[in-house]
């Protein structure tokens, strides 16, 4: 018999971020799983749902004898092999499966055979995820918070970075959180975002006990996921603190992220495969589309007349690739839809306002809170 992880040791499986075979399906793997684990399924997903109609068909009998013949002989030797190659290099690897069920403990055991003796999660993946979401929630209701604002281009995700408790929702997103956002890149799905920001707020708290948790002011979308509802609510509630930077360094600021950095994205994607030159012209036409695209998505909102002003300024800089070509509308769209739209925001939000300045300002006044968590800590603790 495997032995059997209680949920009492996740904790500590995900704080040494423990390595899982997941021996789902790969069409279960792609809905969502953790970021340390590797799918080699028992079943793959046409073996599964060969299984599955059997199961609703003949009952559970027939369908493990389905299952059995299924994955065997060189099959079967194949997929072992590959389990103990993965546990063999990987000290500490765990195998969970939906439930914690059949999957789980069949391919422990036939590992077992080989030689190679792994753990099984009990409760499976479904017992993993639980354990994160309440963890998500919990930490948002007993952990004090403090969230950054500020205009469009003011910095507040590199002054989030600089804080030894700040947490990045827009990097377990893989999105900058603006219709102008999204990476070369995909996102992750909602699940797996979910899942490294649990494990990301573990850490942290772990690392830094009774310290304040920042976040940057994000809406409840953040691209294509959504914060925990838990955990936005907290943050709608939680003192603000704003920074407030100069027109001109936010216009380079998004000028450097939104055009030169996005763009190198584009070109390594698309030149990873190959060395030719057509590589690198697709990966300049994506990232063309992607700028295009994005100011089109919000043509409603501009209104048709600054649209096509705006439009027209950006196709003039795509095709001059001048940094001063790019800042005409990066400027325009600042103060003429961003810096509008957020002034409107942040009156909602007056009550809540504790402190405003600039980068090191706030900066400075950030670390300061954080020391006087840790006084605090300290003479509670004498």
């Amino acid at each position: 018999m495997s032995q059997l992880v209680p949920p009492e040791s996740f904790k500590q499986l995900f704080l040494t971020d423990n390595p899982f075979i997941d021996v789902r399906a790969e069409i279960e793997f792609a809905e969502g799983a953790f970021p340390s684990s590797c799918n080699l399924p028992i079943l793959t997903t046409g073996e599964r749902e060969l299984v599955g109609t059997t199961y609703k068909q003949q009952g559970q009998p027939a369908a493990v004898t389905l299952g059995n013949e299924l994955v065997r002989g060189d099959i079967k030797d194949d997929r072992v092999s590959a389990w103990c190659e993965f546990a063999r290099s990987r000290p500490g690897t765990h195998v969970y499966c939906w439930r914690g069920g059949m999957r789980s403990n069949l391919a422990a055991s036939w590992m077992a055979e080989a030689g190679c003796e792994v753990p099984v999660i009990d409760g499976g993946y479904k017992a993993l995820r639980h354990y994160l979401m309440q963890l998500t929630d919990s930490i948002a209701r007993d952990t004090s918070l403090v969230v950054i604002g500020g205009q469009t281009g003011a910095a507040k995700t590199p002054l989030l970075r600089e804080l030894a408790t700040g947490v990045d929702l827009e990097y377990h997103a893989n999105h900058r959180g603006s219709s102008f956002g999204r990476h070369a890149t995909d996102p992750p799905c909602q699940v797996n975002f979910e899942h490294s920001l649990a494990i990301d707020m573990l850490k942290v708290t772990e690392r830094h006990p009774h310290r304040t948790l920042f976040f940057e002011d994000e809406s409840y979308r953040v691209g294509a996921v959504s914060v925990p509802q838990g955990l936005f609510q907290a943050m709608r509630k939680a003192p603000l603190v704003i920074v407030d930077m100069p027109l001109a360094f936010r216009v380079e600021r998004i000028y450097q992220e939104y055009v030169v950095d996005l763009r190198l994205e584009y070109l390594a994607l698309y030149s990873e495969d190959s060395e030719d030159g057509e590589a690198s012209e697709h990966g300049e036409r994506q990232f063309q589309l992607h700028l295009l695209e994005s100011l089109q998505r919000i043509q409603k909102r501009l209104g048709l007349e600054r649209y096509k002003v705006l439009d027209g300024l950006m196709r003039t800089a795509l095709s001059s690739g001048e940094a001063v070509a790019h800042e005409a509308w990066i400027s325009s769209m600042l103060c003429d839809y961003y810096d509008p739209m957020y002034q409107y925001q942040l009156a909602k939000s007056a009550s809540r306002q504790v402190y405003r300045g600039d980068y090191a300002a706030v900066l400075d006044w950030c670390r300061d809170w954080l020391q006087r968590d840790s006084a605090s800590t300290a003479s509670q603790s004498d």
